[in-house]
């Protein structure tokens, strides 16, 4: 488990399809938000697990101190967090 990685969820991209909610074990999502992803336990993510993030049919997931070179896989070419 991470303090300092977890995922940042890019709210203008999100689908709120909920794949990264279903996905994730560590209950790093709030399930009562329905398919809306809020993260609410970011100390419970993996550390450098990208499970969630190419999961997302939108590129919406990037994670906070990524060093891996890790790009979302569903990301349109500029997209970003404004």
């Amino acid at each position: 488990m991470s303090k300092n990685w977890y995922p940042i969820i890019n709210e203008k991209t999100c689908s709120e399809c909920g794949k990264c909610i279903n996905f994730c074990k560590y209950v790093v999502y709030d399930k009562s938000k329905g398919n809306k992803p809020v993260v609410i336990n970011p100390a419970d993510c993996v550390d450098h697990c990208h499970g969630c993030g190419g999961l997302c049919p939108t590129g919406a997931i990037t994670y906070k101190n990524e060093d891996t070179g890790w790009t979302p896989p569903n990301a349109k070419v500029g997209q970003g967090d404004e």
